[in-house]
């Protein structure tokens, strides 16, 4: 029965995060909208990885597969709306980068059924596309120059460390990790609750916003057990995983698309 609420409701956030983004304007109309796009790069280079990894472990594959297959399309995309919304010659030439980096990470995720051996490879070269999208994220950032733009920016980090904890925790599960995995996953969890401590204690905080961290923390409660409660059935504490990174992420992203849309922010 916990296996079927798990899978159930991971059916349900996976559709949910999908379902708020996938409405979203096709052009970027200003720079904290661009943050956030950009910000979002981070954070699917990171849960591309993990769908991969579950789909590899057939741990929920089916809609891990779904999961992986929007998070390419809305990677693609925003990649175009990037590019051409880019303020600078600087940040144009960042998302030319990521762009070569990400056409060899998207052979990978799509080029065969995943292996172990792929699984590896993937663990590598995402990374090179997280630095990058992380890039342009900051250099957007310090073009808005506002306070703002900062907190769009953390927030939005706050979705690529979740995705971040779950791709490691499901590569230790799979044997595939590299060796400070353990030390990244912990390192990650770290900077999640310095993120949050600093959103939480914003001055320009809406009582929306603040309703929506705070569901964030209590989110954030269930996913760190299941990240870091070794005991029982390894697959059903993977869905569980899969399922706990989803829900917290849409939490972030709503508190990030808050952040974009206050006016007056400073």
């Amino acid at each position: 029965m916990k296996k079927l609420l798990a899978a159930l409701g991971f059916a349900v956030l996976a559709f949910g995060f999908d379902a708020a983004i996938h409405d979203a304007q096709a052009q970027i109309a200003n720079v904290n909208e661009a943050i956030n796009k950009a910000g979002r790069q981070r954070m699917l280079s990171q849960r591309m990885a993990k769908a991969y990894l579950q789909v590899g472990q057939d741990i929920d594959a089916d809609r891990s597969k779904k999961i992986l297959d929007g998070s390419i399309s809305l990677f693609d995309r925003q990649l175009v709306e990037l590019k051409n919304f880019a303020p600078t010659p600087e940040i144009k030439n960042t998302y030319l980068n990521l762009e070569r980096a990400w056409l060899a990470y998207k052979d990978v995720l799509v080029g065969a059924k995943p292996s172990a051996e792929a699984a590896r490879r993937v663990m590598e070269i995402n990374e090179e596309v997280l630095s990058l999208a992380h890039q342009g994220t900051v250099q957007l950032e310090k073009h808005s120059g506002t306070t703002q733009g900062r907190l769009v920016n953390i927030a939005g980090r706050q979705r690529m460390l979740s995705q971040r904890m779950a791709k490691f925790y499901q590569a230790i599960n799979w044997g595939v990790a590299p060796a400070n995995g353990v030390a990244e996953m912990d390192k990650a969890r770290k900077e999640f609750l310095d993120g949050l401590k600093e959103l939480e204690s914003a001055s320009i905080n809406t009582q929306a916003i603040r309703d929506e961290l705070a569901l964030g923390r209590q989110q954030w409660v269930f996913f760190e057990n299941a990240l870091f409660n070794r005991g029982g059935d390894k697959k059903a504490a993977a869905l569980n995983v899969a399922t706990t990174s989803e829900r917290i992420l849409e939490v972030m992203n709503n508190a990030t698309g808050m952040y974009e849309k206050l006016q007056g922010g400073k």
